[in-house]
């Protein structure tokens, strides 16, 4: 009858013939407490993602296109008064936008303007002001706070680093009859998530200034400009999680080549205290 026990390569030691050394058991807690903090650092590195980026020269995103959100506070202008123009080299020019745009009293006669539209992928402006109004008000005051100021898709869910609305809680609190003139440069960037979705966004920076302005007319009309222009890079991020393999790999890695290299030591230190006591009978040969 085939005894199969022939084939096993793993063959046991009785243990009566084994020898516990203090040098052994060290090199074991250490051993143990080792592939544990490997173990806890792969696991870690598995379950965490990682955001890898890349720049290219392109723009991804809809032809031609890209999302505007606005929400802006203006806590001494009626809603009456304010509206959203927009110009670009394209030669669009609409004076008081009004779809998608909301606007809600606050306070002692102010006003919360919230507006969604599209603008071009050329330099251009929009501008929120009372130039639209069928009457202009008495007095002006355009001291604002800045909410948000988005461009493209909104990826405040996804927690990224970078300078998505690097406008919001921006308080001007300036003269009332001041214009202010927000330069904006704006960045494509592309967000890929580990199951193939795409955002496409754009982070800006800005420079402001503010100085008085006088209408055609002789009067001081202020407003809040937002001039940007798009740059040709356009930065690419992507998720990537470790696959279960390379997971499953790395922890054979750690546990077979700790305990390799730690028997390895241990043989070595264990031959060495051996030739050690030889030496000190006097049976070293």
């Amino acid at each position: 009858m085939l005894d199969i026990r022939r084939y096993d390569i793993y063959r046991k030691v009785p243990k009566d013939l084994t020898q516990p050394t203090i040098a052994g058991a060290v090199i074991s807690i250490l051993c143990v407490a080792f592939i544990t903090f490997m173990i806890f650092n792969d696991i870690l590195a598995y379950i965490f993602i990682d955001l890898r980026s890349e720049f290219f020269i392109d723009d991804p995103g809809r032809e031609g296109k890209i999302d505007v959100q606005v929400n802006v506070s203006f806590p001494h202008m009626a809603c009456d008064y304010i509206g959203v123009d927009i110009q670009d080299e394209n030669g669009r020019h609409e004076v008081g936008f009004i779809d998608h745009t909301n606007k809600v009293p606050v306070g002692d006669g102010g006003c919360r303007f919230e507006s969604r539209f599209e603008i071009n992928k050329v330099p251009g402006n929009f501008h929120l002001s009372t130039h639209s109004a069928t009457t202009q008000p008495d007095g002006y005051d355009m001291r604002h706070i800045i909410h948000s100021i988005k461009f493209g898709d909104d990826v405040s869910h996804k927690n990224l680093k970078g300078s998505f609305d690097p406008l919001a809680n921006r308080e001007a609190k300036e003269s009332g009859l001041n214009t202010h003139e927000y330069i904006l440069k704006i960045v494509p960037s592309v967000h890929e998530d580990y199951s193939g979705n795409i955002l496409n966004s754009y982070q800006y920076t800005y420079g402001h200034k503010s100085y008085v302005t006088y209408h055609h007319s002789g009067k001081i009309i202020p407003a809040v400009w937002f001039k940007y222009e798009l740059q040709p890079i356009t930065l690419k991020q992507t998720e990537h999680r470790q696959s279960f393999y390379i997971f499953l790999t790395s922890i054979c890695a750690v546990v077979g080549g700790t305990f390799t290299v730690a028997g390895i030591i241990d043989s070595t230190f264990f031959t060495i205290s051996e030739m050690v006591k030889k030496q000190q009978m006097g049976k070293l040969t």
